[in-house]
């Protein structure tokens, strides 16, 4: 049996980005920018994934963080609720 590498680790960033998006109230409680980045469940991504955020600065309630693999992007925008959506880019 052939296993397409790519296509594997495309698929581990599916999984972990839908249940991100299926239990945002899991994964999304942070204080800081630097708890975001010591978040245990980033090592979870596959290598080459890259994450930005945003708005975290001395407790804001406020932010946005948008992690990326290959052509998907996961954005996380929380305010008062927060709103996660996985979209396909060129």
């Amino acid at each position: 049996m052939i296993i397409d590498f790519k296509q594997a680790q495309l698929a581990k960033f599916l999984a972990i980005a839908k249940k991100i998006q299926n239990q945002p109230e899991l994964y999304l409680n942070f204080d800081h920018v630097s708890d975001f980045y010591k978040a245990s469940w980033l090592e979870d991504f596959p290598q080459g994934t890259i994450w930005h955020v945003s708005g975290l600065d001395d407790g804001a309630e406020v932010f946005y963080i948008s992690i990326q693999y290959t052509h998907y992007r996961l954005n996380i925008d929380c305010g008062e609720t927060c709103s996660v959506s996985l979209i396909a880019i060129d």
